[in-house]
């Protein structure tokens, strides 16, 4: 369904898992894997495909930052989990970072609304998602009144995102050799 080189798919899935294993252990992602997948990327695009690969890798990573670096500006986002999506942009490239994306978000949506029922978080999780819509009104960023929107702080329910981003990627990953 989805075309992905055999070698660059086990890349993908390799830095996916470890990112999810130290995110989970640790709650950050690694400057070196975020470097080496990012590294790897470019240079198996360009060693495959060429030129076309490099445009490829680039534009897989800019896609991935213009969609990750708002909420990383917001602090909805930590900083390795935008270099992880750079980093898988430019393994796969723009449509298939799109895919994962999508598999990320809805896999992400699914654990956090079972995480929210399961704590006893929803009218919580309800009234700071009001606070977040009405938050331009005001003039401010959401975290700036209420920590438990900044992830940084501690203070709110938070997800290692680096493992459901594996787990969107495994499941893309999956999907392309099927």
């Amino acid at each position: 369904m989805f075309t992905l080189a055999p070698f660059v798919a086990a890349v993908l899935a390799l830095v996916a898992m470890i990112a999810s294993v130290t995110d989970i252990r640790s709650r950050r992602i690694p400057n070196w894997l975020t470097a080496v997948g990012f590294l790897a990327g470019f240079s198996l695009n360009i060693f495959l495909y060429g030129l076309p690969g490099l445009k490829n890798a680039s534009l897989g990573v800019g896609i991935a930052l213009l969609v990750y670096f708002p909420l990383f500006c917001v602090k909805g986002m930590g900083a390795g989990d935008v270099k992880l999506m750079a980093a898988i942009g430019a393994l796969v490239g723009p449509g298939n970072w799109l895919r994962i994306f999508i598999f990320t978000a809805l896999i992400g949506g699914a654990i956090a609304l079972a995480l929210i029922l399961y704590r006893g978080f929803l009218n919580r999780t309800l009234h700071n998602v009001g606070y977040i819509l009405m938050s331009p009104f005001r003039g401010r960023l959401p975290y700036q009144d209420n920590p438990q929107l900044d992830v940084t702080s501690g203070a709110g329910l938070s997800l290692p995102h680096g493992a459901v981003i594996a787990l969107g990627t495994f499941l893309f990953v999956f999907v392309s050799l099927i």
